[in-house]
């Protein structure tokens, strides 16, 4: 009991890609290692589309940390929220109880930003987590399934209309899977009406889609967009979101409303509530999204102890590069903070992150995507095939890839989505009810 208090105790709070894979790291260490996350299972977060879309279960992205760790015997999971912090004392706090440490790793990610108008998350969900996928799929299938309720054109537009905020990667895949949906999957499924019919409008503030690419790279992605069919509004700025539409704001200067029961929300992160407790409490160097600045070794310079990696940090690695806030990035990182509390045990020499880019890519259809790689740029059916073998490689457990894979085969050939269900409370119900009480006052 003695020689188990002196074992040096690392906390890890969030367990997506970075604590997921620092927490693996460590794993058969000397550490007393703790992963903390309110949720109990890891998410692969570049699929969530593909769940939104029903294209894909939430099994098939999701994964238990219990089962990911079973074979750590050092490393302990917990599902509990953490809501705060004491570093002079070294206590995480979280809701079942609180946490001492000597190492604590932070990598709880971000969350949307509304740009000040957080009432506008009511109406158009973002995509960073499972939950948010299923509320995404309920409204895409429930606005088909509505539509074909009406056989008033002027009612039943609004449910046809998708606008989707923001062209970086998760905007473009949204706006693509849907096009797939209602223009190519859906055609047969309906009787009042055609899906094809169903106007998708991908709004972006810069000039260009998927702005951070490569110019020519985002051309071409605009270009598959326009072949399945979506509209592509750039320059434009939303001002308003509300039950009933969207409004924007062109380069003019005029504003324009989209009458739409369905905005989906891809634009603008900020840092996770409990990374801006842990900012308040270091007074941590916050920098753009509230993303909190850290050195060298992924730690916040006034607290060496608490590293803090992901999406929640601004990281420049030792070459002077700032390091986006990729899937790779985050397990490279939480590998790199496991390394270096192994070698300073061993007392040998650590040096400053460095990070390996291994490019970006975006799939926007069947045979369609585009991938900005290391020296090259990929475009078309080899990036497609590409992001189809990279994907299925990253994801964790062979029964997983195994499943996943069999999937997409499935659904290449019979261009079939199968996983089309609305569960849960369907949105705007309420809303529905007092719409046709009013209109049919005898029903």
């Amino acid at each position: 009991m003695q020689e188990q208090e002196k074992r040096h105790r690392v906390v890890i709070v969030g367990g997506g890609f970075g604590g997921l894979f620092a927490a693996r790291k460590l794993g058969r260490s000397g550490y007393d290692v703790t992963l903390l996350d309110k949720r109990n299972f890891h998410t692969f977060q570049p699929l969530l589309y593909q769940v939104a879309a029903g294209m894909l279960t939430t099994g098939d992205v999701c994964t238990p940390h219990r089962v990911t760790l079973r074979h750590k015997k050092n490393v302990r999971t917990l599902m509990s929220t953490a809501y705060d912090v004491d570093p002079d004392r070294r206590v995480l706090y979280h809701e079942a109880g609180e946490l001492d440490y000597d190492t604590l790793i932070v990598a709880t990610g971000v969350k949307h930003a509304y740009f000040g108008n957080d009432q506008w998350g009511e109406f158009a969900p973002g995509l960073k987590t499972v939950e948010h996928a299923l509320r995404m799929r309920r409204k895409i299938f429930y606005a088909f399934e509505t539509a074909e309720l009406t056989s008033d054109e002027n009612e039943r537009a609004p449910w046809l209309n998708f606008v989707i905020v923001g062209a970086g990667p998760t905007g473009v895949e949204l706006a693509g899977a849907i096009a797939e949906l209602a223009h190519r999957t859906m055609v047969d499924d309906f009787r009042k009406f055609d899906p094809q019919n169903a106007r998708i409008l991908l709004v972006e503030g810069a000039d260009r889609v998927l702005p951070v690419y490569p110019e020519k790279l985002s051309r071409k992605a605009e270009a598959m967009l326009a072949e399945l069919g979506v509209e592509i509004v750039t320059s434009t700025l939303v001002s308003s979101i509300d039950a009933d539409g969207v409004v924007m704001k062109g380069p003019d200067g005029n504003e324009q409303r989209v009458a739409s029961r369905t905005v989906l929300w891809a634009a603008g992160v900020r840092a996770s509530a409990f990374g801006e407790v842990l900012a308040e409490r270091t007074g941590a160097e916050r920098e753009r999204g509230g993303r909190l600045k850290v050195d060298g070794s992924l730690a916040l310079p006034s607290h060496p102890e608490i590293f803090v990696i992901g999406d929640l940090a601004a990281v420049t690695d030792r070459r002077g590069k700032e390091v986006p806030g990729l899937a790779p990035a985050a397990i490279q990182q939480g590998e790199f903070v496991a390394k270096l509390l192994k070698r300073r045990a061993a007392d040998k020499r650590t040096t400053a992150f460095k990070f390996k880019d291994q490019g970006s890519m975006a799939v926007i259809g069947r045979n369609r995507a585009v991938g900005s790689l290391p020296g090259f740029t990929v475009a078309g059916f080899s990036a497609w095939l590409l992001w189809v073998v990279v994907h299925i490689y990253a994801l964790i457990g062979s029964e997983r890839r195994l499943r996943v894979m069999l999937q997409w085969v499935w659904k290449y050939f019979t261009r079939r989505t199968g996983d089309r269900l609305i569960t849960g409370r369907p949105p705007n119900t309420q809303r529905i009810r007092e719409t046709r009480s009013a209109g049919h006052p005898n029903d």
